[in-house]
């Protein structure tokens, strides 16, 4: 499904003028309706994939590397990047035996990504990460489909003890939490739709102290936070629903759609994405991330972007350990290599 969807320029502004995310509801309403279709409604499985594949393919469309964003759009969905590079550039015989190898080990290809946090280990949904920068951004990821006011206390409790136990460790990266809702919620729990939103508000980092929203780098809360709205219509099973049905009750035609006109702008998908793309250029020099730069500002960037391989010649070189230009003659002392315990 992702390969009918190659990404595209997210962006809506114009040079100089406030950023304008655009995301593909289309697409996530496309990996959502596969598994509703499946009867796979759930918090969790497929449905919950779906929401985390259509991230991942948003991330990637505002110009993050194929490889540094998990899940992967293809097979497997978690892998580092630098053994992704390393397969690029094997003879393809060798690559193809070496992919099968490494498809087959949890430890290089794991199902799913679990990060350290300060107090515990937590599999997070979507990262961006490489060897040489570290995790940059770790976005959670919650649905609910039903029994809303009676399960929200604990998505509240759950979300924020995740956003203090990532956030301690990575002070730096972007830590978003994305929620979706169906929107069922609106006709049959109005009042757990407005908990939901000051929900989603008081996630955030600095929420409620001197500045606004965002402030606060070392408070507890995420970068970033967003609600989504789903909607889809359940053909009732009986006799007028004929032989296909006869099962149970079926997605309409319409499949799965988004809405957007009851979700205020400041907890809507847009303002998830924008704050995220900006936080991860804005702590990082301007030689990483170049494409993400240029497709967010309007404009072509004189840089070139940071390669792993010359980063580590040029720190090597700083260091006077590059073998290339480490001089030939000891310079300090001779110091010779005597076991510290020679009788063991």
């Amino acid at each position: 499904m992702l390969a009918r969807h190659p990404p595209t320029d997210p962006w809506r502004h114009t040079a100089g003028a406030r950023p304008c995310y655009a995301p593909d509801y289309g697409l996530l309403g496309e990996l959502l309706t596969q598994p509703v279709r499946g009867g796979e409604a759930s918090e969790s499985g497929a449905f919950a994939k779906g929401i985390d594949a259509w991230i991942a393919h948003e991330l990637r469309r505002a110009g993050f590397g194929a490889d540094e964003v998990w899940p992967r759009a293809s097979q497997p969905r978690v892998l580092p990047r630098d053994v992704a590079v390393l397969l690029d550039k094997l003879p393809k015989a060798l690559a193809d035996e070496v992919r099968a190898r490494v498809g087959a080990m949890p430890a290089v290809t794991p199902a799913d990504a679990v990060i350290l946090g300060r107090a515990y280990d937590k599999q997070v949904d979507v990262v961006i990460s490489r060897w040489e920068r570290g995790p940059e951004l770790l976005i959670s990821t919650k649905a609910q489909v039903s029994s809303f006011g009676k399960n929200l206390p604990n998505r509240f409790e759950e979300a924020y003890g995740d956003a203090g136990n990532l956030r301690g460790r990575y002070p730096l990266a972007a830590v978003g939490f994305l929620f979706v809702q169906r929107s069922t919620i609106l006709d049959t729990e109005p009042d757990a739709f407005e908990r939901t939103i000051d929900m989603i508000r008081k996630l955030r980092a600095g929420a409620g102290v001197p500045g606004g929203v965002g402030v606060g780098a070392d408070s507890g809360g995420y970068t970033a936070t967003a609600l989504v709205l789903v909607e889809w219509d359940d053909i009732a099973d009986g006799p007028a629903a004929g032989p296909a049905l006869a099962a149970g009750p079926a997605l309409a035609p319409s499949g799965v759609r988004v809405r957007h006109d009851v979700v205020p702008a400041d907890v809507a998908a847009p303002q998830f994405f924008t704050t995220l793309i900006r936080h991860i250029t804005a702590v990082t020099p301007v030689v990483h991330h170049v494409r993400v730069r240029e497709l967010l500002e309007r404009r072509n960037l004189p840089v070139a972007e940071a390669d792993a391989d010359a980063l580590t010649a040029e720190a090597n070189t700083a260091a006077g350990t590059d073998p290339a230009t480490r001089a030939t003659e000891p310079t300090g002392p001779l110091l010779i290599d005597v076991p510290l315990f020679p009788d063991l």
